[in-house]
């Protein structure tokens, strides 16, 4: 389960990070004070991002992995 979130959030950085090289143009008008390409901005907001989204998938697969089947199964 969070092996799978880990793939979506590699992925969804990787494509961000292309985008936003795609976009640098746009990117440096828009930025006041910070490099479009200052590598410790991205390798922050890289590292932020992945850290909350791995979050998001760790906190609901730890409540289904306490969750007992049998109850589950009673239930459903």
């Amino acid at each position: 389960m969070i092996g799978q979130g880990a793939r979506l959030v590699a992925a969804g950085l990787g494509l961000g990070l292309l985008l936003a090289l795609a976009t640098l143009r746009l990117l440096q008008t828009m930025l006041l004070g910070v490099a479009a390409l200052d590598a410790a901005t991205l390798a922050a907001t890289t590292t932020g991002l992945a850290g909350v989204a791995l979050l998001a998938a760790f906190l609901p697969a730890r409540r289904a992995a306490r969750t007992e089947p049998a109850i589950v199964l009673r239930e459903a």
